[in-house]
């Protein structure tokens, strides 16, 4: 049995990632739509992927251009997500890896 010392001690905070903070990003990894703050006038949902025991956030914009590539490159199976700018200047380049 873990005190509540031992377990604050422990104690991470869970933090989502994001899809561009990994160095390649297989095309057929799964996601999942999550929404917060559920029912308020702050409500949003957002993508997320798990890979190992880590949470990544995969913005819109990805989806939308790797939707583009994937028309011209249906066989796309590594790219590399490469993000400039923060808060909402943030942009994302989906780069195809082979």
């Amino acid at each position: 049995m873990t005190t509540i010392k031992e377990a604050a001690e422990n104690y991470e905070s869970k933090k989502t990632l994001n899809i561009a903070d990994l160095e390649v990003v297989r095309t057929d990894i799964e996601i999942r739509k999550e929404t917060f703050k559920e029912n308020t006038p702050d409500e949003f949902t957002i993508n997320i992927a798990t890979i190992g025991d880590k949470e990544y956030r995969v913005p819109d914009s990805v989806l939308k251009s790797l939707q583009a590539i994937l028309k011209a490159k249906p066989e796309l199976k590594t790219m590399k997500i490469v993000k400039t700018g923060s808060g909402m200047n943030t942009e994302y380049t989906v780069v195809p890896l082979d």
